[in-house]
């Protein structure tokens, strides 16, 4: 095993002990050697497939794509808390198709996590190979809302790989060259 393998199974080592030791609700030696044991068997049993990062986190770049992230949130928690309480209103909803310009796993994965974050709109399925997310979407008026919403992702996509991205999925938004 190389040397950056060891690294990645012990920062999951520590990361599932971490996890342990909060689901039990108390720090003590005997928590952190049974989160240790726990953590070493489920990595043992389950191996993880090598992961390989290639991007670079870029702090400014992070606290832009977190302040969005937390706006996003409030808004859509406050619109979707509006429509619930909305009478006589039916929402429309729907499924979009969302081809992403950058399909990394990585970009793929923390773009599907971060849209289904946002209250309103839920992953229902990926399409690895061709990078393609379908979201569910709640209260959709049309096809103009359809855009702007598959549009809100690719911008929600763009925040993530400047924030998290290689130099390779940048060039795939077409703003750095490779």
């Amino acid at each position: 095993m190389t040397g950056g393998r060891w690294r990645d199974r012990g920062v999951a080592a520590l990361g599932l002990t971490v996890i342990w030791v909060l689901l039990w609700g108390s720090f003590t030696p005997l928590t952190m050697v049974g989160g240790v044991v726990v953590a070493v068997i489920v990595l043992t049993v389950f191996p993880l497939p090598p992961v390989t990062y290639a991007g670079r986190i870029h702090p400014l770049s992070v606290l832009r794509f977190a302040g969005r992230f937390l706006t996003d949130m409030v808004l859509a928690s406050a619109q979707v808390a509006a429509l619930a309480f909305r009478f006589g209103h039916v929402p429309r909803s729907a499924v979009i198709a969302v081809p992403l310009r950058a399909p990394s796993d990585l970009g793929l994965t923390m773009t599907a996590e971060a849209l289904s974050l946002v209250p309103g709109s839920l992953i229902v399925d990926v399409d690895r190979k061709r990078g393609i997310l379908f979201v569910h979407v709640l209260d959709v008026s049309g096809p103009d809302s359809v855009e702007r919403f598959r549009q809100d992702v690719l911008d929600l996509e763009s925040r993530i790989i400047h924030a998290f991205g290689s130099p390779a999925e940048r060039h795939a938004l077409g703003e750095v060259p490779a």
